[in-house]
């Protein structure tokens, strides 16, 4: 986070953010730039009573190690009971999100009016941020919004996604009226807002946030000493016997594409390739075809083996923020075929391939072209950067 967009080099700064989105990036930045003042966050995992209890050890990755524990306040027992009486009251869906959202500001606001020492800036998180700026705004502190998606037209994308593919059934609903209109209210509140891509600021100018108030800051990823030591091979033609590995790594939903790789390897049903989705499932049926796997949840172990293994990696997605899935692709050399609606990482032709539109036709194209020229993804793979910080190009 570019704090010196503001001249604020000395400035103290408070974040509020529910679970580890980013992994903490931002706390952690202005941490190590001695800036925060404070983390305020649903859960903070200290690590003795996390190992300790198998009730939460999902929640082991609920902390940061570049924070100290003295500069976040979370609401532990307090998260733990919301959650627990919610599913017992099978709350679910846009309602569960929506009271979690209230809850956390609630709580956040409650913790700001306890605070001896008044910082100068907050940031917060989209939809879960209205609240805690309308009291950071009397307070006359600046305010900082971190978009987390593109926005309502992503919705709109993704309900003419399930319109194209009824065949496709889906637990995914649009927002309530009351979610997007908290968010305008956001939009309005905040000084500053984050986006994380030229496709989310173009998202967010079409339906009405001014221009003037969008910063894009691109995500970061480190790669592992195990991906930066990895060396890629690639036959000299693909068979039968050594097919064409195409992998998708991310929630099978329609927003990422699927529906549209699925269409494809119906067409290439006959050629030397294999289609990998691996992540949750979130649309059914799926048909079975023989050169298509689903592989369903993977954890975070497993999913760097997806990667060594593949040949390609293919996000023909609809709309996302960023997709870090693209950043972990190159630090293992992989090669990606994707859109343009979502981060700029791929240099077109260079180091992977930009599907105009995504569509079916569009990616049995290039796979075709793969096939008979497999030296392309060698080329690309080697154009990888191999950097310590990854961002898009």
């Amino acid at each position: 986070m570019d704090t010196a967009a503001h001249d604020v080099k000395k400035s103290k700064w408070i974040c509020c953010q529910i679970g580890a989105r980013e992994h903490y990036v931002i706390p952690a930045e202005l941490q190590s730039l001695g800036q925060l003042e404070l983390l305020i966050t649903d859960f903070w995992a200290k690590p003795s009573a996390i190992m300790a209890n198998p009730i939460t050890n999902d929640l082991q990755g609920r902390r940061h190690q570049g924070i100290p524990n003295n500069k976040v306040k979370s609401f532990n027992l307090s998260s733990l009971s919301f959650e627990v009486t919610q599913k017992l009251g099978g709350t679910k869906g846009w309602e569960l999100v929506m009271k979690r959202n209230r809850w956390f500001q609630k709580k956040a606001v409650s913790c700001m009016q306890s605070l001896t020492n008044d910082p100068t800036h907050l940031f917060s998180y989209s939809y879960a941020a209205r609240d805690i700026f309308k009291y950071a705004k009397r307070k006359g502190w600046v305010t900082v919004l971190g978009q987390i998606d593109p926005g309502p037209l992503e919705e709109e994308i993704v309900l003419n996604e399930l319109h194209r593919f009824p065949e496709y059934k889906s637990e995914w609903q649009p927002a309530p009226n009351a979610y997007w209109e908290n968010w305008y209210e956001e939009c309005d509140l905040a000084d500053e807002i984050i986006a994380n891509s030229e496709w989310s600021e173009k998202a967010l100018i079409i339906k009405g946030v001014p221009k003037n108030k969008i910063r894009i800051e691109h995500l970061r990823y480190n790669p592992t000493s195990e991906a930066q030591l990895f060396s890629r091979i690639y036959p000299h033609k693909f068979s039968k016997d050594r097919p064409l590995n195409v992998l998708f790594l991310g929630q099978i939903i329609l927003r990422k594409g699927v529906a549209r790789i699925i269409a494809a390897a119906q067409s290439l049903i006959r050629e030397p390739i294999v289609f990998t989705l691996a992540g949750p499932i979130g649309i059914h049926p799926i048909p079975p075809l023989p050169n298509l796997k689903i592989i369903g949840r993977v954890t975070r172990s497993e999913v760097d083996h997806y990667y060594k293994n593949a040949d390609v990696f293919l996000f023909p997605t609809l709309s996302d923020g960023y997709a870090i899935t693209q950043l972990e692709s190159f630090a293992w050399q992989l090669p990606i075929i994707t859109t343009p609606f979502c981060g700029e990482v791929v240099n077109h032709q260079h180091n992977g391939y930009i599907l105009p539109n995504g569509t079916a036709a569009e990616i049995e194209e290039i796979l075709l072209e793969i096939l008979s020229n497999p030296d392309k993804l060698y080329k690309w793979s080697q154009n990888i950067s191999a950097v310590k910080n990854l961002s898009s190009k």
